[in-house]
């Protein structure tokens, strides 16, 4: 007898497409026809300036403009963003976080324009600072005004936007800084604790209106490859939620403590090498978020295969929507209740994350909240543990990465035929910064200064008293401020962060006896150029620009220490002089550069022109991130000593490299 189906087929998820690049127009005309093939919902990507609070126009956003996401300015950029899709009917999610309260008062601002009643609008913005210390490192302010700006978008949220999520807590990026599944769901949970702590003792919502709140709080989480435990992972994830959200803040209406959640799979999880595995890689970390109906996405966005190897082409965001709409439209997977009730497999796995998890928040509750375990270091330097561990089981061909570092033999791909990677990928051209900077200038030129200074000094005002900070920024908008203004008046009240890299927490953990013996020998050859050179080897790790993506960078890091070097590593967002700077003042041997926003272009040679101007001209440069095949060529040809790509996954292989360099720098 056949398994009896659902009376009633499950709606699809959301399918949304994480797009955005160049300009406003650019980006509205991708995002019409993504629409146009089906695509349910729309996902913003912004650039990191955009991200971090800064203009076209300012030092740190050189290089950046327009390259991981869309630029927007103020107001004027929203509404070219916006054109011609009506954004009362359309559900819209944004990854923004630090400025996520000026990027929610733009739309809200373009809506109205539009004729929008604010109530029916849907969506989320993702606003969750407490990832971002972690693992990307968009944030601007302390962890304390950055709950604040949250907990002022909530309460607002609340009475005007009812049906907008005003946050998405963000465990995805936790997984790619090294979260083992008990980490990710435990430092999600802690995250979603500190925020409605902060909410409920704000005196901003009624303690009977806490139900509302808790059912505007959405979730992002990543999958991965072990596609059941990522299954049993949101099972146990929906499980504590309920738990924490009736027992902590007495929450009864079970619709409103319903765990609800979109998903990107693992981008990070993608390789360089051979790149059409991509594809496999991707349908099965999707079947992980939507087989188990009871723990099922309601919002998915798929990377595209070669996401690895630069920003996607339209055509390759078709593909990633068409992988949904098969298994949506063409499977019967909607057809059934959830298909693991009764599995003690199943069962039992949930109860092991979950088990695992209550244990982890508990420890993050004794250290003060989230919020402390952040200042401390404790969350960071755990997770840079975790990811070195993980590493350490792909070097040692413990874990098993295909055509990476098993079943390497391979012929060459038709995806990347005809001219490389870089006929594969989109490419951002350079006059896109010179066009945003002129836009810029125009824009103010044309407003009311007098206005813009009186909406700003409100603004400082309102940081300054307490006060609710969402009215004094949508009076900002109106008046034609821009994103660096606005942020640069809270950086005056706030000021800045720079949050601990938990490199010192993390070494070389339980490596195979291959990785260790090769380790062993590395050290002795540091050892021997070190004193060679006269002293111990010094590295200088950087971070040149706002790509606040340091895993890379501190896995390179914790390798170089293990392996005997000196290393100075000041964490992320330092512009080229701050690094040359360093290395002048550490007199280091080499000077490592982590870029994974594109900007390599420009950042690189700045360094070095840099160092040579400084007359550091037997310090050689070596550069890591996702750097096209051309241009790592045009890197060498500036000066670059060596490129490191995704590929290269040998940690120790790529120390014993740096020392190569160095010795062919002094030898010669």
């Amino acid at each position: 007898m056949p398994y009896p189906s659902s009376p009633e087929r499950d709606r699809p998820w959301v399918m949304r497409t994480y797009a955005g690049h160049s300009s406003a127009a650019a980006s509205n005309a991708l995002y019409r026809r993504n629409l146009a093939k089906g695509q349910t919902g729309l996902s913003v990507a912004f650039d990191l300036p955009t991200q971090t609070g800064y203009d076209p126009d300012h030092e740190l956003a050189r290089g950046e403009v327009g390259k991981v996401g869309v630029p927007i300015s103020h107001v004027g950029d929203a509404r070219a963003l916006f054109e011609g899709i009506p954004l009362e009917r359309m559900n819209t999610s944004m990854t923004i976080n630090a400025t996520a309260m000026w990027l929610l008062a733009l739309y809200e601002a373009v809506a109205l324009e539009q004729g929008a009643d604010l109530a029916d609008l849907t969506g989320t913005t993702q606003n969750d600072i407490i990832k971002e210390y972690l693992s990307r490192g968009t944030y601007v302010f302390p962890p304390g005004p950055s709950l604040r700006l949250i907990t002022d978008m909530i309460a607002h949220t609340v009475v005007h936007l009812p049906k907008w999520n005003p946050i998405n807590i963000c465990s995805y990026h936790l997984q790619e800084a090294g979260a083992t599944p008990v980490q990710e769901v435990a430092y999600a949970l802690s995250t979603a604790i500190a925020v409605l702590d902060a909410v409920r003792d704000s005196g901003q919502v009624p303690q009977e209106r806490m139900g509302d709140v808790v059912a505007r709080i959405s979730f992002f989480v990543n999958a991965g490859m072990r596609f059941v435990e990522e299954m049993c992972k949101l099972r146990a994830f929906a499980q504590l939620w309920d738990e924490i959200t009736r027992e902590r803040y007495g929450v009864e209406n079970p619709k409103h403590r319903r765990f609800r959640y979109g998903v990107q799979v693992n981008s990070l999880g993608l390789t360089e090498a051979q790149p059409e595995n991509n594809v496999q890689r991707i349908v099965l970390e999707m079947l992980g978020v939507t087989l188990s109906r009871n723990a099922r996405a309601r919002a998915v966005q798929l990377p595209a295969w070669n996401e690895a190897l630069g920003l996607p082409r339209p055509w390759d965001q078709q593909w990633a929507l068409r992988m949904q709409q098969v298994l949506a439209f063409e499977s019967d997977l909607l057809e059934y209740d959830d298909i693991f009730d009764g599995s003690t497999v199943v069962e039992a796995k949930v109860a092991s994350i979950m088990e695992g998890a209550r244990a982890e928040i508990a420890r993050v509750q004794e250290l003060g909240g989230a919020v402390s375990a952040i200042e401390s270091g404790y969350m960071k330097g755990e997770l840079v543990r975790s990811l070195a561990e993980r590493r350490a089981r792909v070097e040692s061909g413990e874990d098993v990465i295909v055509g990476v570092n098993k079943y390497t033999e391979t012929e060459p791909s038709p995806l990347t035929a005809g001219g490389g990677t870089e006929k594969a990928i989109f490419t951002v051209d350079a006059s896109v910064e010179a066009a945003a900077c002129e836009r810029l200038a125009a824009w103010k030129a044309e407003r009311d200064q007098t206005a813009v200074d009186a909406t700003l000094t409100a603004l400082a005002d309102a940081a300054k008293n307490g006060t609710n900070l969402m009215e004094p920024t949508l009076a900002c908008v109106r008046a034609g401020v821009t994103t660096g203004e606005w942020a640069d008046v809270l950086r005056d009240v706030f000021g800045e962060y720079r949050a601990p890299t938990g490199v010192s927490a993390a070494s070389a953990s339980h490596p195979g006896a291959e990785t260790a013996d090769a380790l062993t020998a590395l050290r002795e050859r540091v050892k021997l150029t070190g004193e060679r050179l006269g002293g111990r080897l010094r590295m200088l790790v950087g971070k040149p620009g706002l790509d606040g993506h340091s895993n890379g960078a501190e896995q390179i890091a914790v390798r170089a220490r293990d392996a005997g070097f000196e290393v100075v590593y000041q964490g992320i967002r330092l512009t080229p002089e701050q690094i040359v700077a360093a290395a002048v003042a550490e007199d280091v041997h080499v000077v490592g550069l982590s870029i994974l926003s594109g900007a390599h272009a420009l950042a690189v040679p700045s360094v070095i022109e840099g160092l040579r101007a400084q007359g550091l001209t037997d310090v050689p440069v070596i550069v890591g991130g996702i750097i096209p095949e051309d241009d790592a060529e045009m890197l060498k040809a500036a000066g670059v000593a060596r490129v490191f790509t995704p590929k290269d996954y040998g940690l120790n292989e790529i120390m014993d490299e740096i020392v190569t360099v160095i010795d062919e720098v002094h030898s010669a």
